[in-house]
Parts: structure tokens; sequence; C-alpha cells
């Protein structure tokens, strides 16, 4: 629904609703605690909050026009469509959103549609951003961060203020993301957050190694240091694979396959979300300092991948994202010949206004 030009701010606007409720739910658990005996029954209790919200939002919420077109109500998809774009003049996104629409009816079973080889790049993206996005240790230090603050020597209290810390620098690093990703593009910021949470896990794991042991605790000076660089992990992560982790799979997929594919991508998201939290404690013990290593070899490989295998998806209409994956150096191998209009396919001697964003 949003405009290809500001989609991946628009996009965002999720991550920012996840990194005020984290934020918002530190908050309150940090002023709670202090009530004594029933601070965390108020603390559980104010959850239904959210939820009643949601319920009325989803009660208010308008449909989208591709979902009116689909379900055939398509005068009605072309008002919602102009009233959200505040201008009459329409007629080629209309006519895109209706063509994409009779193409997804033909379409009986997304799911297998979604394993033929003209789909597969947008598969592999779908497993592999929610799964990186994971792999990058982020929800190891969201669930734990008491437990990690509390073993490097600091206060009940202060384990959950470190917290709530941390939930502030989330939430500020998002909106920096949501300012610069449709001016700097997907790629830039996944790849230099990726280099910034890499140093960030090298030096934490570092400064475990020399000042943390099972006969000592770090020093105050040296566990300031660990809380401010895992900020800055915080804060690479929220502009980059944080937001970006569900932003890119939610625009690459066309019309007919784009539930099955979203579909694909929440799972794999909550299955390595199960997996860490289940293993991370595990791991810690394991490990040790070298949790952060293992982490930072998984952010190495990730923005490989991103560097390799994921072209740049800023300004490009979700209706013709395909010829992005026709016109990439690694993936115009592996997808078929298109037979697409005005000569278009892999080799084509054309080029759309975008192409400047295909990674060659």
């Amino acid at each position: 629904m949003a405009p290809a030009h500001l989609r991946g701010g628009l996009n965002m606007m999720f991550q920012l609703a996840t990194t005020l409720g984290i934020f918002t739910a530190n908050m309150i658990n940090f002023g709670t605690q202090k009530i004594k005996p029933w601070g965390w029954r108020l603390s559980l209790g104010l959850a239904a909050a959210p939820a009643l919200l949601m319920t009325i939002g989803g009660i208010l919420l308008p449909e989208t026009p591709n979902s009116l077109i689909e379900r055939g109500h398509v005068e009605e998809g072309r008002r919602v469509l102009e009233l959200i774009r505040g201008t009459a003049d329409v007629d080629a996104e209309f006519t895109d959103m209706t063509e994409a629409s009779e193409l997804a009816k033909t379409i009986k079973h997304p799911f297998r549609s979604i394993l033929e080889r003209r789909n597969r790049p947008q598969l592999v993206m779908a497993v592999c951003m929610p799964a990186f996005q994971i792999l990058t240790g982020i929800n190891s230090i969201l669930f734990y961060a008491p437990v990690l603050f509390q073993s490097m020597g600091f206060g009940a209290s202060a384990s959950l203020y470190s917290s709530m810390l941390t939930g502030a620098v989330l939430l500020f690093s998002t909106l920096i993301s949501i300012a610069t990703v449709d001016r700097l593009g997907r790629r830039k910021l996944l790849i230099s957050g990726g280099i910034q949470m890499i140093v960030c896990q090298v030096v934490v794991a570092a400064i475990l190694a020399a000042k943390f042991g099972a006969d000592k605790q770090l020093s105050q000076s040296c566990s300031i240091a660990v809380v401010m660089v895992i900020c800055l992990f915080m804060l690479a992560f929220g502009w980059s694979w944080g937001p970006l982790g569900w932003t890119v799979p939610s625009e690459i997929f066309a019309l007919e396959t784009r539930s099955a594919g979203q579909s694909i991508t929440v799972a794999v998201n909550l299955f390595f979300t199960f997996v860490i939290a289940q293993a991370f404690l595990s791991l810690l013990c394991a490990f040790k300092f070298a949790i952060f290593i293992f982490f930072a070899c998984w952010i190495a490989v990730m923005t490989a991948f991103v560097h390799v295998f994921l072209p740049e998806t800023k300004g490009v209409p979700i209706e013709e994202m395909v010829l992005l994956w026709s016109k990439h150096r690694f993936w115009k191998n592996v997808m078929p010949d298109m037979p697409l209009e005005d000569g278009w396919g892999p080799g084509g001697d054309s080029a759309p206004a975008y192409e400047s964003n295909i990674h060659k």
C-alpha cells in the first residue's frame, strides 16, 4: 500500500512499534519492581492495554487496495487507492495491481509455486533474512540482559536499568533507520550495521576474556565499557538487521506468492527465536566469552551474503520487483527466461528508470 519511494520507512513502523513496546515494558518493569508485593501483578496486567489498542485498531483498519481488488471489489479498491495517494491519477498503478491480481488468481497452490525455480531468489531471502536476523544474537541480549548484567557485577535493579537503557538505544536507532532507509538504501544499512556489530561483539568478547573469570567480577569501569559496547551493538542492529530483516522479505514477493512468502518468513523467525532462546544459556556456559565470537562469525556470514546476493530494492515498485532478480549478476543465472513485455528478461537491452538500484 505504501508508495515505492516511502515504502522502506513506512514498513519500519512495524519495528518502531516493536522497539517502543520493548522500551515501555522495560520502563514498567523497572518501576513496578519497587512496588511490594503486588508490583509484578501490575506489570503483567498492563499488558492488556496494548492488546485492547490492537483490537480497536483491527476493527478500524481499512482494507488495502490489493486486498479489495483480489477479492473482486475493483471499484472500491480504486477508490481506496485514490484516497491513499491523494489524487485520481492512479491509472498506471491501478493497472499494475489488477494485472497482478489476475495473475495471482491463476495460482492455486502458492506454497507449491514458491518452490518453483522462478521464485528461488525470493524463497532464499524469505529463509535467510529472518534466520540471520536472529543469529545476530540480538534476542539473546534482549531476553537475558538482566542475567548478563548481573553476572558482570551489576545489582538486580541496575540490571533492569541496563535493559531499559538498551531498549531506549534500540528505539532511537530504529528512528535513524526510518529516516535513512529510502535515501541510502537497504544494502548500505545492512552492510554498515553488520560491520559495526562484528566489531562490538569482538570487543565485548575481548573485555570478558581479559577481565572476567570464575574467581572474579568485572571492575566498574570494565562493566560500564561492556554496557556501552552492547549499546553500540544494539544501535547498529536497530538501523540495519532489526527493521530490514522484516522490510526486505515484505517487499520482494509477487502478489501470487506473497502470503506464502510472508508465512515462511515469520515461521523461520519464530523457529530460530525458539532455538536461540532454548540454547543460549547452554551455549553461554560452554563458550563463555566466546559466545560473542560465535555470533560475530554469523554476522560476518550474513554481511557477505547481503553483499553478494541481495539486490538494492529501494524505490522499486513491488509489482515490478521480479526485474531485479532477472538482472542481478548471480540470480539471473538461476531464474528461467521470462516472457516479459518490451523485451524484458535476462539479457534484455532495455532498462527501467530504477535499474541503477540493481546490484550487478
